[in-house]
């Protein structure tokens, strides 16, 4: 029993050490601006396409003010872990309409393939006499690899529109005000694979320097942006601290049966001092 006393003592020690560093890379501070630096303004203004898309983050809402009919795009990035939830909100015109109207919400990841919902409503038909419509969409959980032939969401950028897509034709043209916002969260080393891209999907990826097609001239892409903390390299997830207790507890599980199944070494019927 010594020895298992022993090796109880080690694996309950190492299993600490584990706990410990852990809570250390969980605890340890992020990056972050100074005290002293001002958030940035949320948007107030959205693009009309893809290469006009108004950069967004996590947890911002952005507004804009836009005709009925008009295509709304925004664009924000959202690493590999990480499930992504945009809400969108439109308020109508005040005046009188001549019908009802059916708006869209569509969101695409960095290879511009459009990405189905999880759930949520992100289409809706606003009544004539509606003063709103609220839109959602949440995504399937971001990989840091995929098959080739997969469809499956990778990091990088995530572009949002937003349009109207049915509604009487003298309607078009009224005005709105839109609101746009997302989320993400991390789902944990359940949904880790190994493997992960050379870079993100992000507009300047597939050129050699992308830092020199980085442009503030109209028409350049809006947003090279990346999360807080940067990208994640896709090869470290808490899957390892999971494998290392396992390990550990079947290593402790096999010993402790093989003391207790070995006996004494010595047949029963034997007296003892022979």
């Amino acid at each position: 029993m010594r020895t298992l006393r022993t090796l109880m003592t080690v694996v309950l020690a190492g299993a600490g050490l584990l706990g410990l560093a852990g809570t250390a890379v969980a605890g340890s501070p992020s990056p972050g601006p100074s005290a002293g630096a001002e958030e940035t303004a949320a948007p107030t203004e959205a693009g009309t396409s893809f290469r006009t898309a108004t950069a967004i983050k996590p947890d911002q809402r952005a507004t804009a003010d836009a005709s009925t009919g008009d295509y709304l795009y925004w664009v924000l990035p959202v690493d590999a872990g990480q499930r992504a939830t945009v809400k969108a909100k439109v308020t109508l015109p005040q005046s009188a309409r001549h019908g009802a109207a059916t708006w869209q919400l569509d969101v695409y990841d960095g290879l511009r393939r459009h990405q189905a919902c999880m759930y949520g409503a992100r289409t809706r038909t606003a009544a004539q006499d509606a003063g709103s419509v609220e839109l959602s969409c949440t995504l399937r959980t971001v990989r840091a690899w995929g098959e080739p032939w997969s469809n499956d969401p990778l990091p990088g950028s995530y572009y949002v529109r937003l349009t109207v897509v049915d509604l009487p034709k003298e309607d078009l043209g009224l005005p709105v005000h839109a609101e746009v916002d997302a989320t993400t969260a991390d789902t944990g080393g359940a949904h880790a694979v190994d493997g992960t891209l050379a870079a993100p999907l992000v507009p300047g990826a597939s050129t050699a320097t992308p830092q020199a097609q980085e442009s503030t001239a109209p028409g350049e892409p809006a947003a090279l942006g990346e999360p807080d903390g940067g990208w994640s390299s896709g090869g470290w997830s808490d899957r390892w601290l999971w494998t290392a207790a396992g390990g550990l507890l079947a290593a402790l599980a096999g010993l402790a049966g093989y003391r207790f199944t070995r006996g004494s070494g010595r047949p029963p019927q034997v007296p003892p001092g022979v």
